[in-house]
This record gives C-alpha cells, sequence and structure tokens, in this order.
C-alpha cells in the first residue's frame, strides 16, 4: 500500500515538473511563434469589421492599401495591451506610420472605454469580438501587430508588445526596406 500510495503522489509531481519545463521552455525561448512564417507575404484577407460602440467608422481592409500600415491587435482587458499602449501613443505622435487598431474578443463598448481612457491612437479601429478576423490572421492572442505594404501584404508580424527597442532594431528598418523606391 505505501508503494501505490507513493506513486500516486509522485505521477503529479512529475507531470507538474514536465509542464515547468516546457513552460520555462518556451519563455526562454521568447514566447509564442513570432515569425507566423506562413502568414507571411500574403495579401490581407478583404474585411470591413464594424466600429467600436461609439464610433462612426470601423475598419477595412480598403481602409489599409495604398500606404505601408501596422495593424495592432488588441483588447481592454490584456494587461500587456496596457502596457504597450504608451509606445503606441508615441508611434502616433512622432513617426510617420499608419496604425489601424483591431479590438479582439472584447464586450461590446469595452474596446472605446479603453481608447477613451488611455488615448485612441489609431487612424480607425474595428470591431472584432467574435474573432473571426483574428482568426484569418492566426492572431493567437493580443497584443499582435502586423507590417502591411501598400499593395496590402501582410509582410511582419510581431507577437506580444511594440517596445522602442522593437520599433527601432525590426519595424522602423522593415518600413524603410519595404518604402525603398525598386
Amino acid at each position: 500500500m505505501a508503494g501505490g500510495i507513493r506513486k500516486s503522489v509522485l505521477i503529479p509531481v512529475a507531470v507538474f515538473v514536465l509542464i515547468g519545463g516546457a513552460l520555462l521552455a518556451l519563455a526562454s525561448s521568447g514566447g509564442r511563434d513570432v515569425a507566423g512564417e506562413g502568414y507571411l507575404d500574403r495579401p490581407l484577407p478583404e474585411f470591413a469589421q464594424p466600429p467600436l460602440i461609439g464610433d462612426e467608422r470601423g475598419l477595412a481592409a480598403s481602409d489599409i492599401r495604398g500606404e505601408v500600415a501596422l495593424i495592432n491587435v488588441f483588447a481592454s482587458w490584456c494587461a500587456v495591451c496596457l502596457s504597450e499602449h504608451p509606445m503606441l501613443m508615441r508611434l502616433a505622435e512622432e513617426e510617420e506610420v499608419a496604425l489601424y487598431g483591431l479590438n479582439w474578443r472584447d464586450r461590446p463598448g469595452a474596446g472605446r472605454r479603453f481608447l477613451d481612457r488611455h488615448g485612441d491612437p489609431y487612424v480607425a479601429t474595428g470591431e472584432d469580438a467574435a474573432g473571426r478576423l483574428g482568426a484569418q490572421l492566426a492572431v493567437t492572442g493580443v497584443p499582435e501587430t502586423y507590417l502591411v505594404d501598400a499593395e496590402g501584404r501582410i509582410r511582419y508580424r510581431h507577437v506580444g508588445a511594440l517596445t522602442e527597442r522593437v520599433w527601432q532594431e525590426v519595424l522602423r528598418p522593415l518600413i524603410r526596406e519595404i518604402e525603398k523606391p525598386s
């Protein structure tokens, strides 16, 4: 009987250690799939997202074509989205890049309240309460940001908060490269 008790205790401990090791390995590797390579250099899907409650206009794929732009996927319930928000406000004020928002899997009205409270850096924002557009873009969580070229092709996907380092070392150089005349 004592051997049976030890096995019943050891099995959950072993499972816990394995899960903990896997999570640690994932965290040290940088988190979720950042590249999303299967979705790069593909056109944005055709979409027309409804506006946030209280807004007059939503967000459509046609709004984004014709310029290099960033689409930032966010939610009011996302703590990391709140921490990245000052960076988005800075980009909107100081950088020459169009920034669009997609409010993902949020409660009705919560996205507008979030932007009213913390500032609205977006040219336009669409609501994706059911997550359908997010599924087409392969959103795995929030925040995520997509770099889209003037032809409407997804050129880069960043998973996680936009930081000054990501802007300086990744996005700004990519935008400059995309904007170079051929």
